[in-house]
């Protein structure tokens, strides 16, 4: 393993390129909706309570929050998007600040995306997901909020998000609330913290 998940700490918030860490080691970014329990499933991934701030107001995420593994392997908690209640200009701003993250930063290792079980693949998930296709990222699915459905309409979302994004993405079930996934997703974010 790269790094012990239980030792993660927040390390720094940035609203600017200028204002990330040193471009060394390895990281990896988790994006989603803003109401796609993104920072919720940070916190069961880690397995530490209270890292990413939880809010039942989507949106509240409006900086690059950056969590230490160690001196060298990061998690970064990017700002949700497509449902925050902000200004559009609020909203463009932080678009490009993501576009900027994507296309600058070096040791981006992998992309996890986190989705609704209910609502998956929205304009906005499609849209992030084309967008970083051509950087040949490693992406990783997790259909959070399984829990809300029975396992058999699970497993059909599953399949069904799976088909569609082909090999563009591992796609998986998750759930922050039960832990389920937890470690399957662990396994893949070890694996990409650990390769060079």
């Amino acid at each position: 393993m790269a790094a012990d998940f239980r030792h993660t700490r927040f390390l720094k918030s940035a609203a600017s390129l200028a204002d990330l860490p040193p471009d060394t080691g390895r990281e990896v970014a988790f994006a989603g909706r803003s109401n796609s329990g993104k920072s919720s499933a940070l916190n069961t991934i880690t397995g530490v309570k209270g890292l990413a701030r939880v809010s039942k107001t989507p949106g509240r995420t409006q900086l690059i929050n950056y969590f230490a593994m160690s001196e060298a392997c990061y998690l970064v908690d990017l700002p949700g998007y497509g449902y925050a209640r902000v200004p559009l200009t609020v909203q463009r701003q932080w678009g490009l600040l993501m576009e900027d993250y994507f296309m600058c930063r070096k040791t981006l290792a992998g992309l996890v995306l986190v989705m609704d079980a209910r609502h998956p693949l929205t304009e906005f998930d499609t849209r992030l997901l084309a967008w970083t296709t051509p950087l040949r990222l490693p992406v990783l699915v997790l259909l959070n909020k399984a829990d809300k459905l029975s396992k058999r309409a699970a497993l059909s979302v599953q399949r069904q998000v799976t088909q569609q994004l082909k090999t563009q993405a591992q796609v998986q079930l998750f759930s922050a609330l039960s832990k389920s996934g937890a470690e399957d997703a662990r396994q893949v974010i070890s694996g990409w913290l650990a390769s060079v």
